[in-house]
């Protein structure tokens, strides 16, 4: 349904009011603007030091950067997953199928299975390993690698270590033997030993390397081995210095790789990447014949040995996968080799400590300060993400791609901190904001505008529950008992009150004129305010289908209006947008309120806000009552046919049924006279007036629009002329017109039925609200009774098929109720007698 905006028609002509309800604001503003700015520098400030911090963090190798940086590494290998492995590393696995199948086949049949006696108990007997060295030599293995110290004798005795000398004399250049660093402890403190294996097995061309791998501070293996050997290396209380195993098993393999560009290890993916064959297949006829083609797969391979049976537990945790993961020793000296084999060792992109430290500096600055260029609160924190995101993405590709590391985790925290900062500083920038809103609402919550904003953010919804807590059951003249609070304007407050002095204590409206100071200036200025509407409204109170005063009085040096309580619904739900009704409905309209509009021009007003929602159809008798005198003016001084001479008072009303002359603020009698003509095409053709289009003489374009007769058409036109000269100059010229078209055409409206589809339902219309926003405060309120009263009161069955609630001082519609600045109009209601 369309609206009508509410024209604030003159914004240079301020009401009193309102300049006088923002001169005690500008300290508070002021206050409010300061702190503002101190939270903008503040979010500023951190945000430098979000910056400086990452730029310092990333220089001082602090063991918890390392770890955070460490863990971005470890995201990146989970987020790659695994990839092919080189085809030509094989791990030939001491696992637990070996340790167990061969013991049984064994203890079944040990003639049968006599080939597996070496593989009976563990550990094994250490001829299993030479007659493996032999097999895999023969079959064309490039290099064995065996991940197993042989650092003591045997426990099968000297002949079964002579048996693997033996093989190693014979083939030693192409096998390779691991030495193991380890800790001791004596009391004289902890020092490193190497284990390396016994002086036997070294004879000949036999290579040997250090298993060990150094521990990042997330206990998780990163770099190759030969890391660990260069820390070995700068104790000079060892005087045995050892390669790495991965190095010395390439070199017993001839193979010639560059110097890796990186320390890091390249993991091709989480445990059981490598392809894994079981050792015992290698000794078992028919498993080496099948499976393992006569050794065929092996050849020109390098085979690594070693344990990956779980109680061995020679498992490490490792960059490629999380915490709980492990990965056997012999699997990650796989990967390091390949790492090497394949130049695919990670690096460091910037291995300058201080350039790296400056890089970080740069771009989190940058970041930080492209989120300045951005809108302030979520907008940067949301851009913060995105180019943390996007830093992070950048890193990935480069680890992925290039197989270097960047800075990752320490940029991406500062610059989420930068968002933060941001956020938080506007969030605290907001809350002082509210909390400065809150109290100027706290202040001044009755006005119409603080009303609006106030149903509109529900943070502050609590200031109107808070204010009618306050205000219910207040006795005002020792009579009048507060029941809501409807609304205000500029200088009013508006309640639905009990007269506690009549039986049954009926409800009436009354009206708070409230000065904006209590100065001996503004209180008189207020006084003749009061006492001018009071004269209106009880002059105009005297007819039936004007709300009566009932009374007035002073308290406190705050004047109040008491007025009738109408019940009814308004004109609004009889005349829905989208759904027009017949011409003899709409004459009928019209009729009943140009009667009331003669007399109202008789007694020299000017409404100025007529519209469908500022008419109520009476419940008892089904009279149009016209409502919201509070934005009348009475006019003092006569019409002149020069218009610069009119008086010039402020110009209030609703878009669409306002005339142009009344919003430039100099309203005349037919700019009522426009309003009403206006009801009757919206009620013709479904349209709100302010969505109508105008020719280019600025008149309304409508008959097309409407089924309408041409004499009906013609007195409407008449009256919406944008020409007030050219208008009709009276309500009774035109009512006498329309009487004449009603006697030429015998139509008959002496009485009226509403049609039940241009209502809301019963259950539709329970839901209105009171105090709903409106264009200005009303004098009166009309409500709707139970069901089942409505059929004690004579006509009410015939003017509505439901029960209804209607306010004068604003009254919720689908189509005419203004969006614009409704508040500011109101706010003027009451001033507009001083101009």
């Amino acid at each position: 349904m369309a609206e009508e905006p509410t024209s604030t028609l003159t914004k240079k002509h301020i009401s009193a009011a309102k300049i006088a309800s923002n001169k005690p604001t500008k300290v508070t503003l002021t206050a409010s603007a300061r702190q503002s700015q101190l939270m903008v520098g503040l979010g500023h400030l951190l945000a430098s030091v979000s910056v400086i911090s990452a730029a310092l963090l990333s220089a001082s190798g602090l063991s918890k950067v390392q770890l955070i940086e460490n863990q971005a590494l470890s995201t990146f290998f989970q987020l790659r997953g695994s990839i092919v492995p080189p085809q030509d590393i094989v791990i030939l696995a001491i696992d637990d199928q070996s340790i167990s199948v061969p013991e049984q086949y064994y203890k079944t049949d040990p003639k049968q299975y006599a080939y597996l006696e070496t593989l009976k108990s563990f550990p094994f007997k250490r001829a299993a390993y030479a007659q493996v060295t032999e097999k895999l030599i023969k079959a064309g293995v490039r290099s064995i690698a065996l991940d197993i110290v042989f650092d003591t004798p045997s426990s099968y005795g000297i002949d079964d270590d002579r048996q693997l000398q033996a093989a190693l004399q014979q083939y030693g250049s192409k096998v390779t033997l691991a030495a193991l660093y380890e800790n001791f402890e004596t009391h004289q403190g902890t020092f490193i030993q190497l284990s390396p294996p016994q002086e036997m097995f070294r004879a000949g061309s036999v290579s040997v390397g250090s298993v060990n791998f150094p521990l990042e501070g997330d206990g998780k293996i990163h770099r190759l081995a030969s890391e660990f050997s260069k820390l070995v290396a700068e104790d000079n209380s060892l005087a045995v210095k050892m390669p790495s195993f991965d190095e010395a098993v390439l070199l017993a393999a001839q193979v010639n790789y560059p110097r890796p560009k990186g320390d890091r290890i390249n993991f091709w993916g989480s445990a059981g990447t490598f392809e894994t064959i079981p050792f015992w297949y290698v000794l078992d006829a028919e498993n080496w014949n099948t499976y393992l083609q006569q050794g065929k797969v092996f050849k020109d391979k390098i085979v690594l040995i070693g344990s990956t049976d779980k109680l061995n537990n020679d498992y490490h945790p490792v960059a490629a996968g999380s915490s709980l993961e492990r990965m056997s020793g012999v699997e990650i000296h796989a990967n390091a080799i390949a790492t090497l084999m394949e130049n695919k060792a990670i690096a460091q992109a910037i291995n300058s400590i201080p350039l790296r430290s400056l890089f970080v500096l740069v771009l989190v600055g940058s970041t930080a300060f492209i989120m300045t260029r951005t809108k302030p609160g979520i907008n940067r924190f949301a851009a913060s993400l995105m180019l943390a995101g996007i830093w992070g993405g950048i890193s990935y590709a480069s680890f992925v791609y290039a197989q270097l590391i960047f800075p990752t985790a320490i940029p991406m925290i500062a610059m989420t901190f930068c968002g933060l900062s941001y956020l938080g500083t506007e969030v605290a920038k907001e809350k002082i904001r509210i909390r400065q809103i809150v109290n100027i609402f706290q202040k001044y919550k009755t006005s119409p505008v603080v009303q609006e904003i106030i149903s509109q953010q529900v943070d502050l919804q609590d200031l109107l529950k808070q204010r009618d807590l306050v205000l219910a059951g207040k006795i005002l003249a020792g009579r009048y008992k507060i029941i809501k609070v409807l609304g205000a304007g500029g200088f009013s407050e508006t309640y639905i009150a009990e007269d506690t002095h009549r039986p049954g204590n009926p409800r009436c409206v009354v009206k708070q004129l409230k000065p904006p100071n209590t100065k001996s200036q503004a209180l008189e200025l207020a006084r003749r305010l009061f006492n001018s509407e009071a004269q209106i409204l009880e002059k105009l109170g005297t007819h039936s289908q004007i709300p009566q005063l009932l009374a007035y009085f002073e308290q406190d040096e705050e004047f109040y209006l008491v007025q009738e309580y109408i019940v009814g619904h308004p004109l609004s739900q009889e005349i829905p947008s989208g759904k027009p009704i017949m011409e003899t409905e709409v004459i009928a309209i019209m009729r009943d309120l140009l009667q009331t509009l003669i007399f109202v021009h008789e007694n020299g007003v000017i409404h100025r806000d007529i519209k469908p929602t500022n008419v109520i159809r009476r419940h008892s008798d089904c009279k149009l009552v016209l409502i919201d005198f509070g934005a009348v003016k009475e006019v003092s001084t006569p019409q002149l046919e020069n218009s610069e001479q009119t008086p010039f008072t402020i110009g209030i009303g609703t878009k669409g049924y306002a005339s142009s002359e009344q919003c430039f603020g100099r309203p005349q009698y037919n700019s009522d006279i426009y309003a009403v003509g206006m009801i009757g095409i919206k009620a013709l053709t479904g349209i709100a007036p302010h969505e109508m289009d105008r020719d280019i003489y600025g008149e309304v374009k409508w008959t097309d629009k409407a089924v309408v007769s041409h004499s009906l058409a013609k007195i409407l036109s008449l009256m919406v002329l944008d020409n007030c000269k050219q208008r009709y100059q009276s309500a009774s010229e035109v009512l006498a017109d329309i009487d004449e078209l009603i006697s030429q055409n015998s139509l008959s409206t002496t009485s009226y039925t509403t049609k039940p589809e241009n209502l809301a339902s019963t259950e539709q219309s329970q839901l209105l609200k009171l105090g709903e926003p409106s264009v200005c405060v009303a004098s009166t309120i009309g409500e709707v009774q139970p069901q089942e009263n409505q059929h004690n009161s004579p006509g009410v069955g015939e003017c509505s098929s439901l029960a209804t609630l209607a306010t004068q001082h604003s009254f919720p519609e689908n189509s005419d109720t203004p969006t614009q600045s409704w508040t500011e109009a109101s706010s003027q209601t009451t001033a507009l007698n001083d101009s």
